[in-house]
């Protein structure tokens, strides 16, 4: 649990800033989403203009959560952002921690000089960036977090909008509960939710059985082309962009394709390699205790979680490849132990 000094922090700002803007990290998945809107609620009930601002686009597939129609995408309306981060009094980051996880947000709130609110489960946080900080690893998600927040201030405080949108959060960062359950707490706190929130099935629904036929097809194609390196416990999926648009790519296409390589007996890590906006993303997954945190860390300009985490490089993706497969070799004690 938080201690004493983070609420007493978080009440000064509930009570002293009434224009509050909630960002989350770029390309924002389920859980920057849920926690974003969940905060944005909780923040409206004590009478904040709370509005939540994202760098760019999120996947499809989370458009029918309570308040996404109201979210503001920055690179879509520069103008709208802009204004809206200059007014406010107080900036809340979740699930990120410093400020280049951002995207096109970074030079925007650097400017602001108000206090910073972080609510984030990533590794090492710029705590020294943030006015009060809730930076906890071994929790599911930042949506997780902000359930604690607000159960801290009652039960009464959490509503249908608010129960659902968390429970999205949890769903998507845990892959429907598979990974990344580091407590029972987790589960204590989804039951509350669940006892608030929509239909659990619905839920479930909206988020897992809501694939356009070009998403399947890709997802097909993904692992037929998949790469298993045998000597490294490791499998690889590289589609480039040329690829995902025969597919008719949109945001969010790729989500969850990283773990399906880890159903495979033998395999420890599992990474997608997929290029896009002109830049190489590199998503990791792994089993057990192997950290690809520390290899996307030190080789991929990246970091995360130790099962889950992300990197970028500016080259092409063939070059991308060969990088990865360049440095399993240091890791290849660690991936077959």
């Amino acid at each position: 649990m938080q201690t004493e000094s983070f609420y007493s922090q978080f009440d000064t700002v509930i009570q002293s800033y009434k224009r509050i803007v909630v960002v989350s990290h770029v390309n924002p998945d389920g859980d920057a989403i849920g926690s974003s809107l969940a905060m944005s609620f909780f923040l409206q009930k004590f009478g904040v203009d709370a509005k939540v601002v994202v760098p760019n686009g999120f996947p499809g597939f989370l458009s029918w959560m309570p308040g996404a129609q109201d979210i503001l995408i920055y690179e879509n309306n520069v103008e709208a952002g802009q204004q809206c981060i200059a007014n406010a009094e107080c900036v809340m980051m979740l699930d990120f921690n410093s400020l280049s996880r951002c995207g096109v947000l970074q030079n925007e709130i650097g400017k602001t000089r108000v206090p910073r609110v972080l609510v984030d489960h990533h590794r090492d946080p710029e705590l020294e960036q943030f006015y009060c900080a809730w930076s906890e690893t071994n929790v599911s998600s930042a949506s997780e977090l902000v359930a604690e927040i607000i159960l801290h201030y009652g039960k009464d405080y959490l509503d249908e909008k608010i129960a659902t949108d968390l429970l999205v959060g949890i769903m998507t960062d845990t892959g429907s509960f598979a990974h990344s359950i580091y407590h029972s707490r987790t589960f204590d706190i989804v039951s509350a939710l669940v006892e608030k929130s929509a239909s659990y099935n619905e839920i479930h629904r909206f988020v897992y059985d809501t694939f356009s036929e070009s998403r399947l097809r890709l997802l097909g194609y993904a692992i037929n082309k998949m790469e298993v390196l045998g000597d490294y416990s490791t499998a690889i999926i590289a589609l480039s962009k040329e690829e995902l648009d025969s597919f008719d790519y949109h945001v969010g296409d790729t989500e969850g394709i990283v773990n399906y390589p880890l159903s495979i007996k033998k395999v420890k890590m599992s990474v997608l390699v997929t290029e896009r906006q002109g830049q190489i993303r590199l998503s990791f997954r792994s089993k057990g205790d192997f950290s690809v945190h520390e290899l996307s860390n030190k080789h991929f300009k990246g970091g995360g979680h130790t099962n889950a985490a992300g990197g970028t490089l500016d080259c092409t993706i063939d070059e991308a490849v060969a990088k990865l497969k360049s440095v399993l070799p240091e890791y290849r004690d660690l991936l077959n132990a």
